[in-house]
């Protein structure tokens, strides 16, 4: 057993369960299906980390992936620091950001957070399962219990205008969710909240900046590949990311 295999010997453990097929959330006429750890399984940053490597996310409390019968087309990405390198268009951002102050705080309940988040939610998701007045059912989306999650505090003269849901993994970081004051769209806090995890996990040295998955024809989802450094999973690696000519 090599070393790469050995490292995963830790989850060979853990019992997965899957859900059944439901209507995809982001392409039209498809089912969808997911993969979760045991929810009864005892999950720590360690583990979580392992997981991510194998392309797997954070939804609350739970750990899954998708894992869908007919369709192939959700793939885990994330964003090799070594080889991360700001476009023009990303630097021209920063400077735009000149006044934006970014703050590290621990993910506990407040109050100013969670008007933000339903401020965000009403304008994205109006009418959608997705919205939300509920404190608790925003903690249970921002944070779980065995996990280290720090927020990004993003401040324009003392202004809260976004905050970026961020998991401190082993190895990296996972961008988990950002939600901002729309009022504040031309500053593109989603887009700015990547680079500075970036930024951060080059700091504290940390490799990877995990973003969740990237479908090729959903345009929401497109963002994610105008980030250079980027690798996708393959199901069994991840290989450089090679964007369509």
């Amino acid at each position: 057993m090599n070393d790469e295999t050995n490292k995963f010997h830790a989850l060979h453990d853990f019992r997965l369960l899957i859900t059944p097929e439901h209507e995809c959330s982001y392409l039209a006429d498809h089912q969808a299906a997911t993969l979760f750890v045991d929810p009864q399984a005892k999950v720590d940053t360690g583990t979580y980390s392992l997981f991510s490597e194998l392309g797997f996310r954070r939804s609350g409390e739970h750990v899954y992936r998708p894992h869908c019968p007919l369709c192939n087309e959700c793939k885990a990405v994330r964003i090799n620091v070594e080889y991360f390198e700001l476009s023009k268009s990303q630097k021209r951002l920063i400077n735009k950001n000149v006044n934006t102050k970014l703050h590290w705080v621990d993910a506990e309940y407040n109050e100013e957070h969670f008007l933000l988040y339903s401020q965000y939610m009403s304008f994205r998701h109006e009418g959608s399962s997705m919205e939300s007045d509920d404190p608790e059912h925003y903690m249970r989306m921002m944070k779980a219990s065995w996990c280290n999650t720090k927020l990004a505090e993003f401040r324009v003269e003392n202004k809260l205008i976004g905050v970026a849901v961020t998991d401190w993994l082993i190895d990296g970081f996972s961008a988990v969710y950002t939600f901002f004051d729309p009022d504040y769209s031309a500053l593109s806090p989603g887009t700015y909240s990547i680079l500075q995890q970036v930024a951060e996990a080059k700091k504290t040295r940390r490799q990877y900046v995990y973003l969740g998955y990237w479908i090729k024809n959903c345009e929401k989802m497109s963002y994610k590949n105008r980030f250079s450094g980027l690798e996708i999973f393959n199901g069994h690696s991840w290989d450089r990311f090679k964007k369509a000519k």
